[in-house]
């Protein structure tokens, strides 16, 4: 009997789609029913080679090599994945599969997940692709019930690929180029490096900035307070204070407007990645990840989405959502629930996924068994959707103009009418939110009763203050994801589809990596670029660190999506930049590529070829690239007395060694030395010594 494979991301995707498939039987990584059988990734299961495995030539960097412009792209198996991999690969080929499901992730990178599988384990089955949105029992019997062929997501795919091969060329060749150069190494990213840009820039910014006093002068009756406009001089100030205390004062305008605000539109995952921040302090990451295990949990719809809108067909589900939402969050009654579904209806800005929702399920099985961290997850979500849907809010604006002494002081008040979606959001942060975000601490003004048109204030009292103009604050996750989303928008006209740097899906990632790698670090909330890290944004070139050139590859990926540009378009800017990015650093001066370099001290010479020596982290090094001698601080002779080699026994070492020098050494720790490192005892002490075997005679 014939059957078909499904392959999902991760297992625990799986064991879902094998429930609704009735695919009970348990085997070694998969699961298996009458008609299909049910296996999974665990994640990425294959990433691209590294160069060395191109050519053993790349295990040096060398300038000269470059570029490395792979004609045929090879993929190799995460060593500790091998297993799972095996038996995709098994499954794949047996001769009752007919045809294969991609049921990774719904996305571009599930997409490139599949197909690097597909590609590796040589596989030319047909293809049909389960795309869905929620993890619910009822979406994926319909998603499997209504899938499509392969090709109808070959545009996707492709977009995956070529951002995969674009980020590896920019990422290989960048790094080795600049590396090079500098003696330093000095790691360049497509994303990466206009990103940690940004916090340069910020950062630069801040240490420069000059602070500047202006001041004000405050009239009052006693009841209504008016306040000047800014005055940059100190003097000027004193004397309207001066001129205005105990004189009169008279109104000349007083406007009441009836205003409302908007409720704010469903969450996107960056959105949604910025308010937990806000609100939690949470990280991009660690908003992703719950989010993903909410997802499979089948609690949420699919995170990895840009859409902030439902389509038509929704209406019903997310009026239904609405109405059971005080089920979830217990501080909100039924009476605050809106009605107004129409605003998160938009066909038009739903793509491959609609806005984050909760699901009918998490309605049903409750969050309450949830950690702590989740429930916060969950409960925002929520509240999002009944603001999203909620009344507008209603206020009354009051502003009043006085003038006195021939200027004019103004106060503006403003009182609610109706708190309409804010309602919801007030309730959710009072009962959430410990610490409020500093911007959401103002609190509504109001303009006393009894002032008309024409009054008089007599006397008034005036008085200065000084204030100061602040620098801009550091980037924290929240107001670094919006510089990410927004990047490079004014240089694009407003028919462009901007994306920014990254996507939704990606740039946690980015962010954590500029972390992992030591270019940025985090204090606090705060996220600053580190010492290295602005010393690698000040020798970039100004197109690596521009937003506007990333983002617009962004676009040209959505577009490739789209069928509007193909692959071999896109991938022949990448590799033009390449080009760029090697005749730029042919070009850096001698001067220059030394700015790294600082006076180091000389331990002794080379054995091998009569260099200088000198020490490093983790060996004693030939100071001649070409020269491969090192003597390494950790080894095995060492390391069984648990000793290292420090300064004093190299310095002894290579001045024994100079007068005999026989072998051949490495720099790298996993070659074998011709020389061994002895340890001795001469007039009683120990003594180390380099000991040379004479070369056989042929």
């Amino acid at each position: 009997m014939s059957k078909f494979l499904v392959i999902a991301e991760k297992p625990s995707v799986a064991q879902s789609y094998a429930k609704n498939l009735s695919a009970y039987k348990k085997e070694d990584g998969y699961l298996e029913g009458e008609s299909c059988i049910v296996s999974w990734c665990l994640g990425h299961l294959a990433e691209y080679a590294q160069p060395e495995e191109y050519d053993p030539k790349y295990e040096k960097w060398q300038f000269d090599d470059l570029p490395i412009l792979p004609q045929v792209w090879k993929l190799k198996v995460s060593r500790d994945k091998k297993k799972q991999f095996d038996v995709l690969k098994s499954l794949m080929n047996r001769a009752d599969v007919d045809y294969l499901v991609n049921g990774c992730d719904a996305g571009r990178e599930g997409e490139l997940i599949f197909q690097r599988v597909y590609d590796l384990a040589g596989c030319r089955k047909p293809v049909k692709r389960l795309w869905i949105s929620s993890m619910e029992d009822t979406a994926i019997r319909t998603g499997f019930q209504t899938m499509k062929g392969a090709e109808e997501y070959r545009n996707i795919c492709m977009a995956a690929v070529c951002r995969a091969q674009a980020d590896w060329l920019i990422g290989m060749n960048g790094t080795r180029a600049y590396t090079t150069c500098y003696f330093k190494r000095l790691v360049v990213g497509r994303v990466q490096t206009p990103t940690l840009a940004m916090l340069a820039e910020r950062q630069d910014k801040i240490e420069h900035f000059q602070k500047e006093a202006f001041y004000k002068v405050a009239l009052t009756d006693g009841r209504l307070t008016v306040v000047s406009e800014n005055i940059a001089n100190e003097e000027a100030a004193d004397l309207l204070a001066s001129l205005c205390m105990d004189s009169e004062a008279v109104i000349t305008q007083i406007k009441r407007e009836q205003k409302k605000a908007f409720p704010p539109k469903l969450y996107d995952l960056t959105s949604l990645q910025r308010e937990a921040n806000r609100y939690f302090g949470y990280t991009a990451k660690k908003t992703l990840d719950m989010l993903q295990e909410l997802y499979e949990e089948k609690l949420v719809t699919y995170p990895r989405t840009d859409s902030q809108f439902v389509t038509e067909d929704m209406r019903d589900t997310v009026e239904e959502l609405v109405g059971k939402m005080p089920v979830l969050l217990p501080f909100l009654d039924y009476g605050q629930l809106g009605h107004n579904i129409t605003r998160v209806i938009n066909n038009a800005k739903v793509s491959d996924h609609h806005a984050i929702l909760p699901t009918k399920e998490a309605v049903e099985k409750g969050i309450s068994d949830l950690t702590a961290d989740k429930k916060n997850l969950m409960m925002l979500v929520c509240q999002q959707l009944v603001q999203a849907t909620g009344e507008e809010y209603q206020y009354e604006q009051t502003d009043i103009m006085v003038k006195c002494q021939g200027h004019d002081f103004t106060a503006r008040g403003k009182v609610p009418v109706q708190m309409g979606f804010k309602a919801a959001g007030n309730a959710f942060k009072n009962q959430c939110v410990k610490a409020k975000p500093e911007e959401e601490t103002e609190k509504e003004t109001s303009i006393p009763y009894g002032y008309e048109e024409g009054m008089t204030l007599s006397p008034v009292k005036a008085e200065k203050t000084v204030h100061f103009t602040s620098p801009p604050k550091p980037f924290n996750e929240d107001t670094l994801l919006a510089a990410m989303e927004t990047a490079g928008n004014k240089d694009f006209d407003s028919e462009t589809e901007k994306k920014g740097l990254g996507t939704p899906a990606t740039r946690a990632g980015i962010i954590e990596k500029l972390v992992s790698s030591g270019y940025a670090v985090r204090k606090g909330k705060q996220i600053v670029p580190s010492t290295e890290g602005r010393e690698l944004v000040n020798v970039m070139p100004a197109y690596l660190k521009s937003a506007a050139m990333t983002a617009e590859w962004e676009n040209q990926l959505l577009m490739m999506e789209k069928g509007q540009i193909t692959d071999t378009q896109f991938m022949g800017e990448i590799t033009s930049l390449v080009g760029k990015i090697l005749s730029v650093c042919r070009e850096i001066p001698e001067t220059e590529r030394r700015r790294f370099q600082k006076a180091r001290e000389v331990i002794g010479k080379c054995p091998v070829c009569g260099s200088d020596v000198y020490e490093g982290k983790q060996n004693f090094y030939c100071s001649k690239r070409q020269c491969d001698f090192a003597l390494w601080k950790e080894n095995r002779f060492l390391g069984s007395m648990e000793k290292t080699l420090d300064k004093k026994m190299a310095v002894e070492l290579l001045d024994k060694a100079c007068t005999h020098v026989r072998g051949l050494y490495s720099r790298k720790k996993d070659i074998k030395f011709d020389a061994d490192l002895l340890l001795t005892l001469e007039d009683g002490k120990p003594r180390f010594h380099l000991e040379f075997p004479k070369k056989k005679k042929k």
